[in-house]
């Protein structure tokens, strides 16, 4: 245990956030530098709990409170080796994870849990800056192919575990560069991409092929794809946005989060002098509560639009747990992400409990307006309530919803067709079927994270990947060394 007193004489603490009128300035990561003495303060509110359902609460199995006493004791070089152990990425999850570990840490139940998050990210930070993160190539090769279709974090996971178990590994992106939402997702002020870069780096250096640019079913047929590899996992994540088809939706101005956050990353890539869809000068309205209307939020206001306002069709969330979501369950709570300060400090607002009825347009085809009305509660079905439409200004919108599963186009269409029961490849909510083993209908192709499991964490697609890679290499070895950090979870196939 690290200090037995810890949890008792320290509270919960995190990193300052930099000042709003500072930060909206550039794309850099909000948070200042943590002091080392204080994080030491944070790992020692760890409880060595006897039963730590903080590992229950995190799908890839963390040693948390191994790597908090680690880190207490200054052990900063064991410390990354067991955080290795069960996270290829930690930079990642650190950075982006809604952690449902601290949700579950047991001194959450009367008091603030442990900042599970930032000790995670800060262990890995520091091993990166010392040279400890070095590659590992495998000892021998095996001569298996396996090919990887998407490069999120479930196929980066998947394909760093199969090329150390020595397997040939391929991944094939159809984007321009690796990353998946990571890159292209994620804005820069939340993750910089020199955090991906440095893992593709260290992966090439272990033996993993990168093919960008390539749209696997087009540019490659799943009967190629079978032809030429061992094995094959899809891990293209859940890509099918939720629209919303009212009245002026095809008025020039509307757009889904994935059009209008990719082309603002790419910016920042160097790619273009300034976004093709700039939030500058405009009122933006974001549809959608959740992080990808965050980044949304976030991304327009450094764009320098005149006015941002969030719609939320849901109540507004409580700020303390409620009784219906007990500990150790991952609560629904008011959250106030840095985009979500920046917003209140500027011309902005969240509104809740709110849908909306049309977009209107200016008469040259361009949304100017957006018309809404208050509803009730989801007990209600979001009933309107009459008497309370309005109309407020909108001249970009984004629609950040969420995902319905992943797209159904040439590659899965195709693979379906090879099953031999196309209806059978995919499961009643639209994401790719698979066993226990994530193996679908197709003999040797496997699926890992949101493709298989549907619109999920980051947390859960690495776990995923780390599952489907031990699985794959048991498939094409007869067994496997590579360890499984959760219990399947994947439906059987009926």
């Amino acid at each position: 245990m690290a200090d037995p007193k810890g949890f008792l004489t320290h509270g919960r603490e995190l990193p300052a956030r930099r000042p709003v009128d500072v930060r909206i300035r550039d794309w850099r990561e909000v948070y200042e530098d943590f002091p080392r003495p204080a994080l030491t303060k944070q790992a020692a509110r760890c409880m060595d709990c006897g039963i730590p359902f903080c590992h229950n609460g995190c799908p890839l199995g963390n040693l948390i409170p191994e790597w908090n006493d680690l880190v207490y004791r200054d052990d900063w070089r064991e410390a990354i080796e067991r955080l290795h152990a069960t996270n290829n990425f930690p930079e990642f999850t650190g950075r982006l994870c809604p952690a449902p570990c601290e949700s579950a840490c047991v001194l959450g139940i009367n008091s603030d849990p442990v900042a599970i998050k930032r000790v995670e990210v800060e262990i890995v930070d520091r091993a990166f800056a010392e040279g400890w993160v070095t590659p590992q190539p495998p000892a021998a090769k095996t001569g298996r192919k396996v090919a990887i279709v998407g490069s999120g974090p479930a196929g980066l996971a998947a394909a760093q575990q199969l090329t150390r178990a020595g397997h040939d590994v391929v991944v094939f992106e159809r984007a321009d560069r690796i990353g998946g939402l990571l890159r292209y997702g994620i804005p820069e002020f939340k993750m910089e991409k020199r955090h991906v870069d440095r893992r593709i780096a260290q992966m090439e250096a272990e033996g993993t092929e990168f093919r960008t640019g390539v749209n696997v079913g087009v540019d490659v047929t799943a009967a190629r794809l079978r032809e030429e590899f061992d094995a094959v996992v899809l891990a293209g994540g859940a890509t099918a946005w939720r629209d919303l088809p009212v009245p002026g939706r095809e008025l020039k101005g509307v757009y889904q989060a994935m059009e209008y956050l990719p082309p603002a990353n790419k910016t920042q890539e160097g790619d273009y002098a300034e976004s093709p869809i700039s939030a500058e000068g405009k009122h933006v309205v974001v549809i959608g509560g959740g992080d990808t209307g965050a980044d949304c939020i976030g991304t327009a206001i450094r764009q320098g639009a005149l006015s941002v306002t969030q719609l939320e069709i849901m109540p507004r969330p409580p700020e303390t747990r409620p009784g219906s979501q007990p500990w150790p369950t991952y609560p629904m709570l008011f959250k106030m992400e840095s985009a979500h300060e920046e917003l209140e400090a500027g011309a902005g607002d969240r509104v809740y409990a709110v849908s909306t009825t049309e977009f209107a347009g200016d008469g040259e085809g361009n949304v100017r307006a957006l018309r809404l009305v208050e509803v009730e509660g989801p007990a209600a079905g979001f009933k309107p309530i009459p008497g309370t439409e309005r109309e407020i200004p909108a001249e970009l919108v984004t629609l950040a919803m969420g995902f319905l599963g992943p797209e159904k186009g040439p590659l899965l269409n195709d693979l379906a067709a090879l099953s031999g029961d196309p209806e059978s490849f995919f499961d009643a909510r639209g994401n790719v079927a698979r066993n226990a083993s994530y193996e679908t209908s197709v003999e040797g192709v496997f699926a890992a994270g949101d493709m298989g499991r549907g619109q999920s964490l980051i947390v859960w697609a690495i776990a995923e990947g780390r599952s489907a890679a031990a699985a794959v290499d048991r498939h094409l070895s007869g067994r496997t060394v590579l360890p499984v950090p959760i219990p399947p979870t994947a439906r059987p196939l009926v």
